[in-house]
């Protein structure tokens, strides 16, 4: 018998590296967050990469709950449209640890189709892989994708470098804005982000980030315990209470 409209599943979005780092507990962090979380029911949305810590995450969600559980969002400047690889002319074949934004994806051009809306890329075994214009493009879409999920979705941050960074404090500050109010968490292996965790306490101290706004962003040590801090994550009191519907 119908219950009435079912629960929505919950999507949680995971910033990472598209390099695999020189650390392996990095890429076996990927691999015990993606299980865990694809064995609670959860969708994924992530960056788009093939390769390094994006990759393994996609690549286990994938091998745990098919491939309609993952989406991931690139944008086309990202995506190599050429097999010939004596293209890539402007830096050398990347290696073990290297920046290899440009080997993400290698598609053939009649599969990227020039619109001004997202085109999707056939499934493989890392899900869905749906092309956009811009970084702007992407993170909009990702944070939708969170924010449209069920209870617990929200977003986690792996290690990574740039890129990872400023998309994880992207969403700090729509959160203290007050343009969502999802969870974000730092899977703080190996001590990766004491930096930035050190960062917070200092500005908060200087009287730059208001106390109320200090638990924002939510560290914990272990990828088993992340599950627990999106589903029990307490929005803070400290948020601007500003009404961004208004044009």
């Amino acid at each position: 018998m119908s219950t009435g409209n079912a629960a929505k599943q919950p999507v949680v979005c995971i910033f990472c590296a598209s390099s695999p780092g020189k650390n392996p507990a990095h890429l076996a962090s990927a691999r015990d967050l993606s299980t865990s979380l694809s064995d609670a029911g959860y969708k994924l949305v992530y960056g788009g990469g093939t390769m390094g810590i994006m990759g393994e995450i996609a690549k286990t969600f994938v091998a745990g709950s098919g491939p309609d559980s993952v989406d991931g969002i690139i944008p086309r400047a990202l995506i190599r449209t050429e097999k010939d690889p004596s293209l890539r002319n402007d830096s050398p074949s990347p290696g073990p640890g290297a920046d290899v934004k440009q080997a993400e994806r290698v598609m053939p051009k009649d599969q990227l189709k020039r619109t001004n809306t997202a085109d999707t890329i056939p499934q493989s075994e890392f899900g869905n892989t749906i092309i956009v214009q811009d970084m702007h493009a992407r993170k909009r879409m990702m944070a939708d994708r969170v924010v449209a999920g069920g209870p617990g979705s929200g977003f986690v941050a792996l290690a990574g470098g740039y890129g990872t960074i400023e998309e994880v404090m992207e969403m700090v500050t729509w959160n203290q804005l007050g343009i969502h109010k999802m969870p974000i968490i730092v899977v703080n292996v190996d001590g990766y982000w004491d930096g930035l965790l050190q960062w917070v306490r200092r500005s908060i101290s200087e009287g730059f980030v208001a106390p109320g706004n200090a638990d924002i962003l939510v560290e914990v040590k272990d990828p088993s315990q992340v599950l627990a801090a999106l589903q029990d994550y307490k929005v803070a009191q400290g948020r601007f209470n500003l009404d961004w519907t208004k044009e």
